[in-house]
């Protein structure tokens, strides 16, 4: 299967690393280039298929929060989501969270529109945004859950002008 390049999207003071799920035997090559972008977390939003205490013992913490592919993210891993930005951005600012799925295109782009959308992007912008450097990411489900999402705005803090998640 043929696989998209990682890639990293930064917007104020967030980093993410989207990337597509590795394998024990590609795993090295996987950790190298986490710590390439000093990815101090990975989120896997897929069924595990490899061992991740090869990249703990990097000092990496790989978070497990599975949701079936091609559907939007359920509300409680939203909310997991959303409280470890706040919490990993508030006190490493330009940290890089690293997300993934199968192939990258689909549930771990979700999570990082609504990190976006959560910093007040309108939804089409951050698709678009999304899209300029993963081309093929949302399928049509996923787009309308994002047109429908209703942002809080919890990743914007009111000492920080209304910038999100500044220092």
């Amino acid at each position: 299967m043929n696989r998209p390049a990682p890639v990293e999207i930064s917007y104020e003071c967030m980093r993410f690393l989207i990337t597509h799920n590795p394998t024990n035997a590609t795993l090295n090559k996987f950790t190298e280039e986490l710590k390439k972008y000093g990815v101090t977390t990975v989120v896997r939003v897929c069924e595990a298929t490899y061992d991740k205490a090869p990249v703990e013992k990097e000092g990496i913490q790989v978070l497990d929060w599975p949701f079936d592919d091609g559907a939007p993210p359920p509300t409680q891993i939203v909310e997991d989501w959303l409280n470890l930005l706040k919490n990993k951005f508030r006190e490493e600012p330009r940290s890089c969270i690293a997300v993934h799925c199968v192939a990258g295109l689909g549930r771990a782009p979700v999570l990082v529109a609504l990190a976006l959308i959560e910093c007040g992007m309108k939804y089409e912008d951050a698709v678009q945004f999304i899209r300029e450097k993963r081309r093929g990411a949302f399928n049509a489900k996923q787009l309308l859950y994002l047109e429908k999402y209703k942002p809080k705005m919890r990743l914007r803090f009111k000492e920080t002008n209304g910038h999100c998640c500044m220092q």
